[in-house]
C-alpha cells in the first residue's frame, strides 16, 4: 500500500493523490492548478498514472483546486466512479460547466492571437460537453454513512464545514491481511464561519493528511472583522464610490450575503444596491437553498431562494453585468473569480480599480500569481488584457472571513485523535506548512512530514 503526492504539496491548488494497493488504484482528489499562466499550462501535462489504471476517484469537495481536472480525466478515457458527498455533485454540476466555459474562451481569445502571428492554435483545455458528460459517473454519499467503494476499501465522509458539501475523508483498507487507516482533512472550515457547520471530530487515524493552508497565523477574532467590514461600508459610503467584492461563488458569497442580511441596518446598507454579478454564484446560492438542512444559518425565508437582503439584485446575463460599469457610486457588486484571475470582476476592476474613491474588498485567500494576489500586496498597476491599470483604489484585507481553518483551530482539530498519528501537511506554501509542523510537533510530539510533488510514501498497517 503506498500513497503518492501529485499536487497541492507544497502549495494550494491542484489538490491531487494516489493510492494504490495491490488490488486497486484510487485517485484522491483531482483538481486544477491555478496561479500564473505557466502554474496554469502544469494542467496540460499528461496524468501521471494511466487513466486505465484508476479504478475509483473520491473527492472532498467542489471548489476547483480540488474538482477541475475531472472532466479531462473523463476526456483521457476515465469512466470509474467519481465518490462525493450529495450536495458537492450539485454544485460541481454548475462548477465544472463554468470551469469549462472560461476555459473554452480562454482558448478562443488565444487562438485569435495566435492566427495573426501565424502560429498553430490550441484546444481548450476541456470543454462544457466533458464538464457535462462527467457528472453521469457521480455517486452522492450522505454525511456518515460508511460505503464500501472497492472491494477491500470502505468510504465515509463527515462535515468538514468549509463549504456546502465539504468532507473530511475517512478510508478503511484492508490490502493482503494488512489493514490501515487514511484520513484526509479536506478543507476544514473556520470554526467561527457565520453559515457552516463546524468541522467534525475524527479521533482515530493511522496516517492523517492535513491540509495547512493558513498554518502560520491565526484569524483576527470574528467580532473584529464584523467591526472592519462595517467601518469598510461605511467609509465607502463617505467616499462616493463603488464596493467591489471579488468572492468564490461557493462559500464566501453566500457568507457575505448572510452577514448583509444580518447587519444589514448597523452597517447602513440601505444607502447601497448590492449585486451579486456571478451566473455561478446564483446557481450555487440557489443548490444552498435546496441544501439547508446542511449547515445553522437562516441564509434564506422559508419557501424562498433569495437571500434576505432588501436591496439585493442579482445580475445573471452579460448585458445585465454590462451596465453596473455604467453605476459610478453606490453598488456593492460580489462577482467572481474570488483570486480576480477570471471572470466578470475583472471587468468591474477595469472600471472602477483605477478611481481613488472605490474600494476593493479582499475577503479570501489569494495564491501566488493571481492578480488578486498583486491587489493585496500593493502593486502600484495590474495587467488586464495587455493594458495597464493604474491602482488608485482602497485596497481591504478582510482576513477573517476565511473558509479555512487557522493555525489554532488546526492544531485542535488534530488534538482529538488519540494516537497523535503521522502528519503529512498538504494544501499549503512553506511558509504556512513549516510554523504549523514545528506546533504539532513541539505539542504532540507528532511525526510531520512536509511532501513534494511527486514524493511516494508507504502507508503505515497493522
Amino acid at each position: 500500500m503506498e500513497l503518492k503526492f501529485l499536487g497541492a504539496a507544497g502549495g494550494v491548488t491542484g489538490s491531487c493523490y494516489l493510492l494504490r494497493t495491490s488490488r486497486h488504484t484510487l485517485l484522491l482528489e483531482c483538481g486544477q492548478i491555478q496561479g500564473s499562466k505557466d502554474d496554469e499550462e502544469l494542467n496540460r501535462a499528461p496524468f501521471p498514472v494511466p487513466v486505465d489504471e484508476i479504478d475509483a476517484v473520491v473527492l472532498s469537495h467542489a471548489h476547483i483546486d480540488h474538482s477541475g481536472r475531472l472532466p479531462l480525466l473523463y476526456r483521457e478515457g476515465y469512466r470509474g466512479p467519481i465518490h462525493t458527498h450529495s450536495a458537492t455533485r450539485a454544485l460541481c454540476s454548475i462548477m465544472l460547466r463554468d470551469s469549462a466555459y472560461l476555459h473554452e474562451k480562454d482558448a478562443e481569445w488565444e487562438n485569435k492571437k495566435r492566427r495573426r502571428k501565424g502560429l498553430p492554435t490550441i484546444t481548450p483545455l476541456y470543454t462544457q460537453e466533458d464538464a457535462q458528460a462527467v457528472m453521469a459517473l457521480f455517486r452522492g454519499h450522505e454525511y456518515g454513512e460508511r460505503n464500501e467503494i472497492l472491494p477491500g476499501i470502505e468510504l465515509r465522509l463527515s462535515d468538514a464545514g468549509h463549504i456546502l458539501g465539504s468532507a473530511i475523508v475517512e478510508l478503511w483498507i484492508e490490502d493482503g491481511g494488512r489493514r490501515t487507516k487514511l484520513v484526509f482533512s479536506g478543507d476544514l472550515g473556520y470554526r467561527h464561519s457565520p453559515v457552516m457547520e463546524d468541522p467534525a471530530k475524527i479521533e482515530e487515524a493511522d496516517l492523517l493528511l492535513l491540509e495547512s493552508t493558513y498554518g502560520d497565523r491565526n484569524h483576527r477574532a470574528f467580532d473584529a472583522t464584523l467591526a472592519e467590514l462595517k467601518s469598510i461600508f461605511l467609509e465607502a459610503a463617505e467616499s462616493g464610490g463603488n464596493v467591489l467584492i471579488p468572492a468564490f461563488a461557493v462559500g464566501r458569497t453566500q457568507d457575505l450575503l448572510y452577514l448583509m442580511a444580518e447587519h444589514y441596518a448597523d452597517w447602513r446598507l440601505d444607502r447601497w444596491r448590492v449585486f451579486l454579478d456571478s451566473p455561478m454564484g446564483i446557481e450555487a446560492t440557489g443548490i444552498y437553498s435546496v441544501y439547508r438542512h446542511l449547515y445553522k444559518a437562516e441564509l434564506f425565508r422559508e419557501r424562498q431562494h433569495w437571500p434576505v437582503l432588501p436591496n439585493f439584485e442579482a445580475t445573471p446575463t452579460s448585458q445585465d453585468s454590462m451596465r453596473l460599469n455604467e453605476i459610478e457610486s453606490g453598488a456593492i457588486i460580489i462577482a467572481g473569480s474570488g483570486m480576480c484571475n477570471g471572470g466578470r470582476i475583472l471587468h468591474h476592476l477595469k472600471h472602477n480599480v483605477w478611481r481613488p474613491e472605490c474600494h476593493v474588498v479582499i475577503v479570501g485567500y489569494q495564491a501566488e500569481g493571481t492578480i488578486g494576489r498583486r491587489l493585496v500586496d500593493g502593486a502600484k498597476y495590474v495587467s488586464l488584457w495587455h493594458e495597464e491599470i493604474r491602482v488608485d483604489a482602497k485596497i481591504h484585507t478582510v482576513g477573517g472571513l476565511s473558509a479555512h481553518a487557522d493555525q489554532q483551530e488546526l492544531v485542535d482539530w488534530y488534538r482529538n485523535f488519540e494516537q497523535r498519528p503521522p502528519v503529512f501537511l498538504v494544501h499549503g506554501e512553506d511558509r504556512a506548512r513549516k510554523p504549523l509542523a514545528a506546533r504539532l510537533e513541539a505539542e504532540f510530539g507528532a511525526d510531520v512530514r512536509l511532501p513534494r510533488r511527486g514524493d511516494t510514501i508507504a502507508l503505515p498497517a497493522r
